[in-house]
């Protein structure tokens, strides 16, 4: 067996929205109530969002659906906009029914990490939805977001209506206009297809697991520029 250098191995630590090496749930860090889980006992170890009872539990609220690199990163970014009811981790723009976190992983099914977004529109519209998002990450950079590299962590608008399609395309054009990062934006704006529920053990992940070293290295430095950046769009004790 061929050992790692330890610096290898400490860059490889640091360097992938990874799975934990246990997926029982510490108790949470923060005082946010979590938003509510479905039964995972009962239903696939990825349920669809239908499956999940989530189209009647959200019947009231709209939904949006991005991709931009690890979901727990983005979650918790979305989490703290006021208007926002509820986020979720999970996997859109694939091909194949209920796939796991490894498949997603190893690049064969096509996903990408994403999170779905429950909102209130009379209090967040969804344009600002889809200027957090492009704001929450780098828009330029193709199937990879930092140190995570692969097609599962590309940046993708995941539209449900025309309207949201016409939205997110005027944005991006307009960013791409301003020259703003000196690169073409490589957002995929395209249509949603069945999102997937991660596992339960993703959900929340960034409160849970505020010692991870990803989380502190990688994470809380975007999730802190965001929340400097959008004040006055955030929920009371952010």
């Amino acid at each position: 067996m061929r050992f790692l250098p330890f610096a290898l191995m400490v860059t490889l630590l640091f360097s992938a929205c990874q799975e934990p090496a246990s997926q029982n749930m510490p108790e949470a860090a923060t005082e946010r109530v979590a938003d509510p889980l479905p039964d995972y006992t009962n239903l696939p170890t990825t349920p669809s969002l239908e499956e999940a009872g989530f189209n009647e539990l959200y019947a009231d609220y709209d939904e949006a659906i991005f991709a931009g690199g690890c979901f727990w990163c983005i979650e918790e970014v979305f989490e703290r906009v006021r208007g926002v009811e509820a986020v979720y981790s999970g996997y859109c723009g694939g091909d194949k029914a209920h796939p796991t976190y490894q498949e997603v992983g190893a690049g064969l099914t096509n996903y990408a990490e994403s999170v779905v977004v429950y909102y209130d529109p009379e209090v967040v519209s969804y344009e600002l939805l889809v200027k957090f998002f492009y704001a929450s990450h780098d828009p330029t950079q193709v199937n990879r977001q930092g140190p995570d590299v692969g097609r599962q962590y590309r940046t993708a608008v995941y539209y449900l209506n025309d309207a949201q399609r016409d939205v997110a395309t005027a944005y991006q054009a307009e960013l791409d206009a301003s020259d703003k990062y000196h690169k073409p934006i490589a957002t995929e704006i395209t249509a949603a297809g069945t999102f997937y529920l991660a596992e339960a053990y993703h959900q929340d992940y960034y409160p849970n697991h505020p010692e991870n070293p990803y989380v502190q290295r990688i994470s809380r430095p975007k999730v802190e520029k965001f929340t400097k950046e959008f004040p006055e769009y955030l929920k009371e004790g952010y």
